[in-house]
């Protein structure tokens, strides 16, 4: 039972049980929205909502309303703004994303600022989470917020999946896209902001993406790629939890820096795309001769 004590030693204390429940909620809702994001090849768009949260959170808090609320229809309100770049002027969509994430980012960090002045608020708690600190309502919000995305993919699997492959195929089927697009930016920001308090605004994005292309490393097929990346997200929450714990590290980028090293792995041993597997390397040699047996 000794080998067992350091993973029960955590577990006696609420802030940890907490913790643990909500990076696991986080860990699998954010592989599965990530997966979209990276198949449309629009990990921006989660690094510009991720960013345009913070006037919300800045406002809400100034107005004594919910921060999450806030949160979410700031990152709404950003998708709406960079759509209508988009579609009224010549500006494409990635610098669109770029001038709208920059200046609601610095609006909110600008309101955190003033607000600063008479309240305490600590602006780290935004930028990079405070875990450790949720409560069990945030937890339960968190919560329902997952359920919802996970029912929400679920159910549009094939929709989602012909619109994010062939987009105008997508619409000419008679598939109300532009429904689906502002769906999965709903879903993009609601992921946003159930993954705040776990590793904060400028982290967010590596939790969308890195353990779904991880997992791409690894299978082939969408659904695969989904289910693999929301074990490796639930592995990695709870991984960096443990590290952020024994080792008194920031518990966010204790859980992004073995997301990534998980990806660091896939990249390098992959059976089918690993730098290290391919023909003409030692290891990819040896593996093909094992095969042949």
């Amino acid at each position: 039972m000794d080998f067992l004590s350091p993973l029960i030693e955590p577990l006696q204390y609420g802030f940890m049980q907490r913790s643990l429940a909500i990076a696991v909620i986080v860990g699998i809702t954010c592989a599965l929205v990530g997966t979209y994001l990276m198949v449309r090849r629009m990990a921006l768009l989660g690094d510009a909502i991720a960013h345009s949260v913070l006037p919300g959170l800045a406002i809400a808090f100034w107005l004594g309303f919910n921060i999450f609320l806030g949160a979410f229809v700031a990152g709404v309100s950003s998708t709406v703004v960079v759509t209508w770049i988009r579609t009224k002027s010549p500006i494409k969509e990635d610098a669109a994303m770029g001038i709208v994430f920059s200046a609601f980012f610095a609006a909110g960090v600008t309101l955190i600022s003033l607000i600063q002045k008479d309240n305490k608020i600590d602006l780290n708690h935004f930028l990079f989470g405070n875990i450790l600190g949720v409560t069990f309502g945030e937890v339960r919000e968190t919560a329902i917020v997952g359920l919802a995305v996970i029912v929400a993919v679920v159910v549009l699997y094939k929709e989602l999946l012909f619109y994010c492959f062939d987009p105008l195929g997508a619409e000419a089927a008679g598939l109300p896209v532009r429904w689906l697009d502002f769906g999965l930016m709903v879903a993009i920001a609601l992921t946003v902001v159930a993954s705040l308090k776990v590793v904060g605004v400028i982290l967010v994005l590596a939790l969308l993406i890195t353990p779904g292309a991880t997992a791409y490393l690894l299978v082939p097929r969408l659904h695969q790629v989904m289910a693999l990346g929301a074990v490796i997200g639930v592995v990695s929450s709870v991984s960096g939890m443990y590290l952020s714990y024994f080792l008194n590290v920031p518990s966010g980028p204790a859980i992004v820096m073995v997301a990534s090293g998980f990806f660091v792995l896939a990249l390098l041993l992959s059976p089918r795309h690993g730098v290290l597997t391919q023909p003409g390397t030692a290891i990819g040699d040896m593996l093909r001769r094992l095969g042949a047996r």
